[in-house]
């Protein structure tokens, strides 16, 4: 063999070598190889569990991977939601105009033809159970800072197995429950077009909002109650395990009877004068605070960087020159002030250098973070007249009225709908 022979030969061996090294190197790296998973096809499907844990095994060795992070905190509300509205189904949660006006039952449950007995204990399991899925949620938002992060979803079509009979149908699609929710006449079509974009000033959004959440299930769980659900459960849940057994047997039978009307009437003035919870888990009131002054700090983070964003794409809260994929909304460059100076005004409240009013003494005004930190029974008839303040009261600063003023003036009548929309 001639020396040129030899050498070809080298180089060839070498570079066989070299490929068989590269081969080597790209099989063995699966994990970081791993195609990241989309949570638009778990949602749609129904299939949240599926979803999180396929989202969170991928995580496991993608821990950078901020918008896979965002698809799985989605993933895990929309479960948290779920779960919920499973255990009031459970239980046999009864459809009211009463019902409309609480948070938490306003979710559009169907009725339950063979529901379980609800017990004092078993509600306030439902209420930790969502405390505990928001924090969840909370967890795996928090380690987001990807800036660039964008991720499109059609929530309208996220479906939800309102029964827990391991099946998601179409009347259980998100957009349905919005109407339930809302009385808007959003249709199948249009929610098939609503397609938002969102980006990190939303995941800031999502996690002030759990925060939101979870301080009125904290709430619930702060106080001692079982006298006001003795009475008045029944006025929720189909079977409700009560000493007042006739308060079940007299209800009315239909929607259309209205021969117990009067009784109805006269159990909500009962609710109203039992609205009165002794203390019994202090310490959850200082999450309460806690939570609130969170949801100041994110929303002032979410606003920073959504006036940053310089493109325009399927916002689902825009900055002042941007469009929100919402039709006719329009958020104005004097609303986004006023709204900042609140969280300004807001976080001087809950820190305790300003008070808000006393509505029956001009010349004193209520320390509302002592409220949290020095926390006491619940009496809601004695706070609409006042004395349950009386701890409460000094001669401070009081909040800036004209930064309400403001805010009524940007916002107009729309003001509690931005509220609930900005968080």
């Amino acid at each position: 063999m001639t020396k040129k022979m030899q050498w070809i030969g080298r180089v060839a061996i070498a570079m066989l070598l070299t490929w068989l090294i590269c081969l080597s190197v790209i099989a063995w790296q699966p994990s970081n190889a791993a195609i990241a998973p989309l949570p638009d096809p778990y949602l749609t499907a129904g299939k949240l569990a599926e979803g999180e844990k396929v989202f969170i095994d991928y995580l496991k060795i993608n821990d950078k991977d901020d918008k896979a992070r965002f698809g799985l905190g989605v993933i895990q509300f929309m479960s948290a939601t779920e779960r919920l509205m499973q255990a009031l189904y459970r239980y046999g949660m009864i459809q009211t105009p009463l019902s409309g006006t609480i948070p938490f039952f306003r979710l559009p449950v169907p009725k339950n033809p063979k529901p379980q007995t609800i017990t004092y204990e078993g509600l306030q399991q439902v209420f930790q159970v969502w405390i505990d899925d928001l924090a969840t949620v909370r967890t795996t938002l928090e380690p987001i800072k990807d800036q660039n992060l964008k991720l499109a979803l059609r929530l309208g079509l996220v479906r939800l197995d309102f029964d827990g009979n391991g099946k998601a149908y179409d009347k259980e699609m998100l957009w349905q429950i919005f109407n339930s929710i809302t009385g808007a006449g959003v249709t199948e079509k249009e929610a098939q077009q609503f397609l938002i974009a969102f980006d990190r000033g939303d995941t800031l959004w999502l996690q002030g909002y759990t925060h939101v959440l979870g301080a009125i299930g904290e709430f619930l769980r702060a106080y001692d109650s079982r006298e006001l659900f003795a009475a008045c459960a029944h006025m929720f849940f189909q079977n409700v395990d009560t000493p007042h057994k006739f308060l079940i047997t007299s209800r009315r039978k239909s929607p259309d009877d209205y021969s117990n009307s009067f009784f109805e009437g006269v159990d909500l003035v009962s609710a109203i004068h039992l609205a009165k919870f002794p203390l019994v888990e202090p310490q959850r009131m200082t999450t309460i605070l806690n939570h609130m002054k969170s949801v100041i700090s994110l929303s002032r983070e979410s606003w920073k960087s959504i006036l940053a964003e310089t493109d325009n794409d399927r916002e689902w809260i825009p900055n002042p020159k941007q469009k929100s994929v919402i039709p006719a909304v329009l958020v104005t460059e004097e609303m986004v002030k006023s709204w900042l100076r609140s969280l300004d005004e807001i976080n001087s409240i809950l820190d305790g250098k300003k008070n808000i009013p006393f509505w029956r003494d001009d010349k004193l005004s209520i320390d509302f973070a002592r409220i949290f930190t020095e926390p006491s029974t619940f009496d809601l008839i004695s706070w609409v007249q006042g004395t349950a303040a009386t701890p409460y009261l000094e001669k401070g600063t009081v909040t800036n009225a004209l930064v309400w003023n403001d805010m009524v003036n940007a916002f107009g009548s729309n003001l509690f709908g931005f509220v609930i929309w900005f968080n």
